[in-house]
């Protein structure tokens, strides 16, 4: 069985925990230390951002993260040569995360095929227009036991909702408002749109993510939700610390206190 739908099985009434931070940031090889510091920190699940030169939904923490990745010499190539043979050591689930030009450009099925064959377990592709998932690369994915997260924000129709809810399996990426990724001080103003998706009753899971950054933010998310995801906050851990090890402390007492 795929991992992303283990762990939700698992443990049903245990909120999750899901960590994103950018390949090759901040140094190049950092790619498996850090992964190795999230599992042994007890995250549940890790999202691996493939550097983009552009990428529209992120804030400004993730943008210079992925500036810096690039200029340290990240590419898909590199990546997947990183993550091969990460199995002897990485049991929590894996997700890539990135946007559709440079995954084109590698060419989408051999994208799947080289995330099968270094155990990924799912995809989260922010710009990939849900038609197109359906029409062209759910086949695809679904070939390779790719699970693709699709991304909901409080903008789409309860409809649409519905239909992501249908064509999808792992769990639904909640985007807390439909500004860029980094820290908000509450949830207070999501708290509507937290509920309108609790009330549709969904099959999948659900994450929150985008803003979640403090103990009050995490905790709101999970209420509301299967758990959360952090991204923006990680990011400024591990330029603010010296160790993979030291940022995840910090990030984890952050969400205690």
């Amino acid at each position: 069985m795929n991992r992303i739908s283990s762990l939700f099985q698992a443990n049903r009434n245990e909120k999750k925990l899901s960590v994103y931070f950018t390949a090759g940031y901040p140094n190049l090889e950092d790619t498996r230390p850090i992964l190795k510091a999230l599992q042994e920190g007890g995250v549940h699940m890790v999202e691996v951002g493939i550097p983009f030169s552009d990428p529209m939904a992120d804030g400004p923490v993730i943008q210079e993260a992925a500036t810096q990745a690039l200029r340290n010499g990240m590419s898909l190539r590199k990546l997947f040569g990183q993550l091969a043979g990460m199995r002897e050591e990485i049991h929590i689930p894996v997700i890539l995360m990135g946007y559709l030009n440079p995954i084109f450009q590698y060419g989408f099925e051999r994208f799947c095929a080289k995330c099968k064959e270094v155990d990924v377990d799912g995809l989260i592709i922010p710009d990939l227009p849900f038609a197109d998932y359906i029409q062209e690369y759910k086949p695809v994915a679904d070939r390779y036991d790719l699970k693709m997260i699709m991304l909901i924000t409080p903008e789409t129709s309860n409809e649409r909702i519905e239909a992501i809810d249908t064509h999808t399996n792992g769990f639904i990426y909640m985007v807390s408002s439909a500004s860029l990724t980094g820290a908000q001080k509450n949830f207070e103003k999501q708290k509507d749109y937290f509920r309108r998706i609790e009330a549709l009753q969904l099959r999948n899971p659900r994450l929150v993510g985008f803003g979640v950054s403090n103990k009050e933010t995490y905790e709101t998310a999970c209420r509301y939700s299967d758990g959360a995801i952090i991204g923006s906050k990680f990011i400024q851990s591990l330029k603010d610390t010296r160790t993979a090890e030291e940022a995840v402390r910090r990030l984890l007492n952050d969400l205690q206190n």
